[in-house]
């Protein structure tokens, strides 16, 4: 008898029965390629090359199952690069910047699974907080101790309602709000991963202005670098593919 074939997240998530570890399938990406959202007439040109590609180490995540998930290294990766664009649409200097891009690579390292798990930014913190030397030499990114401590409390509220915030919290996020607020728009954009398009982008919670183009090109991002990954690629050159491909297209080459 014929092995049951295995069912999609996008039928998984109808059904409400979605698997605590999560990985993209076939289905599911031709679902999310086909449901673009509109397109934007004011993309900026600019070249792969300026945008910096920060895949997290597989090592760095509490399990393989979480690094090659739905919240692993292409995630982070991916809103490392979202968050580099939002950055330099709000001018960021370059510490801020490098700070904000090793926050966004590895705000979700410390998940149990791709569920809710609402103290997964808080111990992503922690363990950023303990591990800074390491991951900024690993990344490449030179941030002074000050913004770390910034980045650190940016990880800790990520995927926390602004209302949620306790007064420490609170406090931390008002000295130093812009931070937080791009890593929370940043990890939104990236939500065309999703397999129900009830949970992709809702811009409207957003604090900082998101520019037009960057919705389609989120979307873009997901379905060319998880179409490189179905094919066999590692993170790193399906992000890189992705980005490339996308400015390709978007200078007619």
């Amino acid at each position: 008898m014929p092995a049951h074939p295995r069912r999609s997240l996008r039928e998984l998530a109808a059904a409400d029965a979605l698997p605590d570890h999560q990985r993209m399938d076939a289905p599911t990406l031709d679902w999310i390629a086909c449901n673009p959202p509109p397109p934007a007439s004011d993309t900026p040109d600019f070249a792969a090359d300026d945008v910096p590609v920060l895949a997290p180490d597989p090592a760095w995540f509490t399990s393989q199952d979480q690094a090659q998930g739905l919240h692993g290294i292409s995630h982070g990766a991916r809103t490392c690069v979202l968050a580099f664009l939002l950055a330099r649409t709000h001018e960021f200097d370059a510490p801020h910047t490098a700070a904000l891009c090793t926050a966004a690579a590895v705000h979700d390292c410390r998940r149990h699974d791709d569920r809710t798990d609402p103290e997964h930014g808080r111990r992503a913190a922690d363990w950023f907080t303990d591990n800074a030397e390491n991951v900024l030499a690993a990344l490449g990114q030179d941030v002074p101790p000050a913004l770390r401590d910034e980045a650190a409390s940016a990880i800790a509220v990520h995927n926390l309602p602004y209302d949620a915030f306790s007064p420490v919290q609170l406090a931390a996020y008002q000295r130093a709000p812009h931070l937080t607020d791009l890593l929370k728009a940043a990890d939104c954009l990236d939500r065309y991963r999703l397999p129900l398009d009830r949970w992709w982008p809702n811009l409207s919670h957003s604090r900082v202005t998101i520019p037009g183009w960057l919705p389609p090109f989120a979307h873009g991002l997901v379905v060319h670098s998880e179409r490189a990954r179905l094919h066999g690629a590692g993170h790193h050159d399906a992000l890189t593919h992705a980005l490339t491909t996308l400015t390709r297209w978007r200078r007619g080459g």
